[in-house]
């Protein structure tokens, strides 16, 4: 038999610099040596929902005051237009006590569906401001941009006085210069005289109803532009034939679309130059020392950079656009023939000049539809796409 002998003593357990005992663990665990790192350390506490609660409560109370004004000046007008665009209202009654004829949706089908002159006004104003919008967008953003470009060089100079002199015209009052273009292109005013001295003879713009796309068309004898025939002449849409809508801006309209690039290309600008100015000097550094021409850094680093700024001011020159009013108000009032015509005048035409408020308002509302439509169209368009992925052979 062998003699018994007592069990050596275990070694303490190691603590920690805190204090407390450390467990064992097993190899490959955060702790070991080699193992994936230091454990991670315990989550804090959330705060209690009673306290976010009332974070939220007082968050509510300070905006509180905006929200009133907003909803009282902005909301509750937007709602009241609303029920009004579903009356027969001449204004001269309470719309909201019982007095005015209720029509349902029948301001809105005499607009979109049924014959009529107020579907072929509200078409022809249609047309008319679908090719405002599709020559003032692109040339406003496309004026704004080439003159950011040019007053961001760092080596040009007096570019404090070039900011001022392009963005001179945004601030002027859009009835002044609506007043200094009716001179400038009157039949005997200074445009036609110098286009005169060029062996010109320049038309009567503000009383020529002939559209741009017609006039072309026809001076190359693909089409008649005094009598159209076949499919053109013979199919409408919305009371109006095609070859009414494909005529083109007419003469007068693209006097006011240069009035609008003209005016609104300074505002914008200043957002592009902001961008510009925000785009880092290493990036368009680096492009030239990869040997890129200019045309190359504006496609690859420039414009890519300014996309957000893009869509802003696509958006906001979309939204101006869809809304011009005052220009029309000054220079023509929808003459010659209806072809300087637009929704907001006609709008505004139909309430205060015929006192039908319930069409007017009508008009308002299809055309906040069709603002909304093309912004969302827009957004999609410039939407942020991911990369794609290469799938392995």
């Amino acid at each position: 038999m062998f003699p018994r002998t007592s069990p050596s003593p275990r070694p303490a357990p190691r603590t920690r610099a805190g204090g407390g005992p450390r467990t064992a663990v097993p190899p490959g665990a955060p702790d070991a040596p080699g193992g994936a790192g230091p454990a991670a350390a315990p989550r804090a506490p959330s705060a209690p929902r009673a306290g976010r609660r009332a974070e939220g409560a007082w968050g509510w109370l300070f905006v509180s005051p905006m929200v009133l004004v907003l909803g009282v000046f902005l909301v509750l007008p937007v709602l009241m237009a609303l029920w009004v665009s579903l009356l027969h209202w001449d204004g001269q009654s309470n719309p909201f006590g019982g007095q005015a004829k209720f029509a349902g949706l029948d301001n809105y089908r005499a607009l979109l569906t049924q014959d009529g002159l107020d579907r072929t006004l509200f078409a022809t104003s249609l047309r008319n401001n679908v090719y405002y919008v599709l020559l003032t967008v692109p040339l406003q953003t496309a004026v704004a941009l080439a003159l950011a470009l040019v007053v961001n060089q760092r080596m040009l100079r007096g570019r404090g006085a070039l900011r001022t002199a392009f963005f001179f015209p945004s601030v002027t009052s859009s009835i002044a210069v609506s007043t200094v273009f009716l001179f400038l292109f009157q039949g005997s005013g200074a445009v036609n005289t110098v286009l005169s001295w060029l062996g010109i003879r320049g038309p009567n713009w503000f009383n020529d109803p002939r559209g741009v796309l017609s006039l072309l068309l026809g001076g190359l004898g693909i089409v008649d532009a005094d009598h159209p025939a076949g499919v053109l002449a013979h199919h409408s849409f919305m009371g109006l034939s095609w070859f009414q809508w494909l005529s083109g801006p007419s003469v007068a309209m693209c006097t006011i679309i240069l009035l609008a690039v003209w005016t609104t290309s300074g505002t914008f600008m200043l957002v592009f130059l902001a961008a510009l100015q925000d785009i880092p000097r290493e990036l368009e550094e680096a492009a030239a020392i990869e040997g890129v021409n200019r045309l190359q850094m504006l496609r690859h680093v420039i414009l890519p950079a300014l996309r957000p700024v893009l869509f802003l001011v696509l958006t906001l020159g979309l939204i101006g656009t869809w809304q011009v009013f005052d220009q029309v108000y000054v220079m023509s009032q929808g003459a010659p023939g209806n072809t300087t015509l637009t929704p907001a005048f006609l709008s505004y035409s139909s309430a205060f000049g015929d006192a039908d408020f319930g069409q007017g308002a009508a008009i308002a509302f299809i055309l906040l539809a069709l603002i909304l439509t093309m912004t969302a169209l827009q957004r999609f368009l410039f939407r942020e796409r991911a990369p794609r992925t290469r799938r392995p052979r």
